[in-house]
């Protein structure tokens, strides 16, 4: 896991975008999109259906083939997984940002929660819950924390390959 590396701003269209052009399709949808979460009910299913509209404006849904529909799949997972967290350990998110660049997804939750999360150890895979980071960990390029100036809240982000 790193902890240390900054939040970068997407720096270009994501896959699809040669794609598009080349099938005389409108040009893809912005690159990065965010959703407040602040008070919301429902926050989990509404940041999958949020991430799932970004995929679809973006052209990774639907899918073409098994492998883009096991990446959206992992992406919508890992959206779960990272709100959840959120929910259960930080007093419930506070913004989902989901960007992409290049071939890569990037997912940010923020929240106020004081604590880090971590993937268990060591991981038990016949005991109920505590599986959250572990699949994020097991799913991703590459995931951290980011904390805020102050001390107060925190960015846990994950980067995901988009498909081949």
């Amino acid at each position: 896991m790193s902890t240390t590396r900054a939040c970068p701003p997407p720096d270009g269209p994501g896959p699809e975008a040669g794609d598009a052009a080349s099938a005389g399709s409108p040009a893809p949808a912005e690159a990065a999109r965010s959703l407040s979460l602040v008070g919301v009910g429902g926050a989990v299913p509404l940041s999958r259906d949020f991430t799932r509209q970004a995929l679809y404006d973006w052209g990774w849904l639907p899918a073409r083939s098994a492998d883009h529909r096991a990446a959206a799949e992992d992406v919508l997972l890992v959206v779960s997984e990272l709100v959840t967290n959120a929910c259960l350990h930080a007093d419930g998110p506070e913004e989902l940002c989901v960007s992409r660049s290049g071939k890569t997804l990037r997912l940010e939750v923020s929240d106020l929660g004081a604590g880090s999360p971590a993937p268990r150890t060591p991981h038990r895979a016949g005991r109920p819950g505590g599986h959250g980071m572990f699949i994020v960990q097991r799913l991703c390029l590459d995931w951290g924390v980011v904390r805020r100036s102050g001390g107060v809240g925190k960015t846990v982000w994950a980067e995901l390959a988009g498909p081949s």
